[in-house]
């Protein structure tokens, strides 16, 4: 059963000691969300109140992330929601490349469970890493955001979509346009069949 095997895995997360995160987490942060989602939100690594609660996106920038899945008429329990790095990194700085290929494991096998048909990924790390698994170049979020790619990552033909952590808007506000612009986007992706193409800007599926 799907659900057994995510237990599983979370449990596997949770015991984890691959990397020197173990020492200072309070909480790994395996994810949460439906396990039949349409649409996977993935985020570069867990925030302070994320390591004190152990679920991703609860604080600030979560509450942010939240608000914009309801514009898809979705709720959170409807989609699947996890980073990259499944602990906490000190002071909330940038995960390592070598943190990032030690958790990479976990995330490969709850894309491969999950089989959303859609992944968002937010912010450049998550953006970069899903790119490169995926076999496409990346450029850097500034460049790529609103972009959509058809790609083949893990046997799965999936839409992969990136755009600006919500972190991001927190701190420059000009960002949430942005941002709430690239999710009315990915609605109309939700709500349509025409995913085929192999690249182009999310306006190509409008």
């Amino acid at each position: 059963m799907k659900g057994d095997e995510l237990k599983q895995l979370e449990d596997e997360i949770r015991n984890c000691i691959k990397c020197p995160l173990y020492k200072s987490r309070t909480n790994t942060v395996p994810g949460e969300g439906s396990h039949n989602p349409a649409i996977m939100f993935i985020g570069e690594a867990p925030g302070k109140q994320e390591d004190i609660q152990g679920r991703p996106f609860v604080g600030r920038a979560g509450e942010y992330l939240t608000h914009l899945i309801s514009t898809l008429d979705l709720k959170r329990e409807d989609v699947y929601i996890t980073n990259v790095v499944k602990c906490r990194p000190p002071n909330n700085r940038d995960p390592t490349d070598e943190e990032i290929e030690k958790c990479l494991p976990y995330l490969r096998r709850q894309i491969k469970l999950l089989k959303p048909k859609i992944i968002v990924a937010l912010g450049r790390h998550a953006a970069k890493t899903l790119a490169r698994e995926s076999g496409i170049s990346f450029k850097g979020i500034t460049r790529e955001r609103g972009k959509i790619s058809r790609v083949r990552i893990y046997g799965l033909e999936i839409s992969l979509v990136y755009t600006y952590h919500p972190a991001a808007a927190l701190y420059n506000p000009n960002l949430k346009n942005i941002i709430e612009g690239d999710f009315r986007k990915i609605k109309e992706l939700l709500n349509t069949d025409d995913t085929k193409k192999k690249r182009g800007t999310l306006d190509d599926f409008l």
